[in-house]
């Protein structure tokens, strides 16, 4: 499980941190300001995916990261589930990106499910 939370935290690192940056390259001198005012080049369609992407992980990465401590303390594996949140999260970041809104939907809802499986494997 460990290695999971690892991979987990490296997508956070990628997806909330360095995707969007490096996306708003042309604001560099604005990302590295105390931002006061607003950049000078707006975000493109790409961006605006990214941040919206980010914005949907970071209302489940808590959860997710709280169930996956909570089974190594009580010593229950649902590394199995975890893993298949993970996948189905990476995959919820690219077609987020791509602009796949119907199946970014069908991969988004599973990755719920499996949250709410973990849980109730912890009860």
């Amino acid at each position: 499980m460990e290695m999971i939370i690892g991979y987990t935290l490296l997508l956070a690192l990628f997806q909330i941190w360095l995707i969007p940056m490096m996306l708003n390259s042309k604001n560099l001198n604005w990302q590295l300001s105390n931002r006061d005012n607003e950049p000078e080049h707006p975000p493109s369609l790409m961006l605006s995916r990214a941040t919206k992407a980010k914005d949907n992980l970071k209302e489940t990465l808590p959860i997710f990261l709280a169930l996956a401590v909570w089974s190594i303390a009580v010593g229950e594996d649902i590394s199995v589930l975890a893993m298949w949140w993970l996948i189905l999260r990476v995959a919820h970041g690219a077609l987020y990106m791509a602009g796949i809104g119907i199946v970014r939907t069908l991969v988004w809802l599973p990755s719920t499910i499996i949250l709410i499986m973990m849980a109730l494997a912890l009860i």
